[in-house]
């Protein structure tokens, strides 16, 4: 996806959250504003926000000092989510489609999203998503492709988001391989934020390779390629992963709410609206 310039506002506001997040003073965040509007001065639409967003979080990183901002944040996201595990855990084991329902809670930890800086409450905002309809849903194709797959290869998002992955996860019946951000990025998972969630007892945890907040295939490590190319199947979580993804040829089904009017538009959906789809069959009837 490329970026469109309703973007740009967005960069902004996550530079300024990121600066007084990381302690820097007034002056220090204005020094920050300033070198992230002359970065984006000379970036061209025709990249995606995360290669935007990967060059952002580098200066973020290097004036302020900080490497992982929103770890606190991180933490507490995590710590709320495992409370909510077991309640969770029970309304999936009594529902008539569980993997359907594990989907929607998955999807509802979405809302953690630290980039978007939109408010939210998971507890609030989870059991909403369990009574939202899907404005795109391929499930027929989810499930016959999850049918033929040996293994997954899941695609993180953000680390309180991990927490309901899992959950996910426990109900696919395959191997599936967890994919993390290699260093801390926004609010994303981090190989430390997946062993918290618990994911390294329900799957093997591996890096992508690249400081960016999403998954690039120009930017990550051969390691991660390997497994991408070999994937039968590709689950692919939140905004920023669609970005990166979403015109890459792959047995890809993206996993997400649309928090932003310019994915929404891209989607051909609304604000709030919940999605499980592969965009093969978004690009086919688009």
């Amino acid at each position: 996806m490329k970026t469109y310039l309703d973007c740009i506002p967005c960069f902004m506001k996550q530079a300024l959250r990121a600066g007084r997040i990381s302690g820097m003073d007034e002056s220090g965040v204005k020094q920050l504003l300033d070198e992230v509007g002359c970065m984006i001065r000379d970036l061209p639409l025709e990249s995606t926000p995360p290669v935007t967003g990967d060059l952002i979080y580098g200066k973020i990183r290097q004036m302020t000092g900080v490497n992982d901002p929103y770890n606190e944040i991180k933490k507490e996201t995590i710590r709320e989510a495992l409370e909510l595990y077991p309640e969770l855990k029970n309304i999936v084991r009594k529902s008539d489609n569980r993997m359907l329902t594990a989907a929607k809670i998955a999807i509802a930890g979405n809302v953690i999203d630290l980039g978007v800086g939109n408010d939210f409450n998971i507890t609030r905002d989870v059991h909403a998503i369990l009574n939202q309809e899907f404005a795109i849903l391929h499930f027929e194709e989810f499930l016959e492709s999850l049918n033929k797959a040996e293994s997954v290869l899941y695609l993180g998002d953000n680390a309180g988001e991990s927490v309901f992955d899992k959950l996910l996860i426990e109900e696919l019946g395959k191997p599936v391989t967890y994919v993390v951000r290699d260093i801390p990025v926004i609010n994303d998972v981090t190989m430390e934020d997946a062993i918290d969630s618990g994911l390294d007892t329900v799957a093997e945890i591996i890096s992508s390779g690249s400081s960016a907040p999403a998954i690039i295939p120009g930017l990550c490590s051969d390691e991660f390629l390997d497994r991408f190319e070999s994937a039968e199947m590709i689950i692919s979580k939140g905004q920023g992963n669609y970005e990166g993804l979403s015109n890459v040829e792959r047995p890809i089904f993206v996993l997400l709410k649309a928090k932003c009017q310019v994915i929404a538009n891209d989607l051909g959906v609304d604000t709030g609206d919940i999605i499980l789809a592969t965009p093969r069959e978004l690009n086919r009837h688009q």
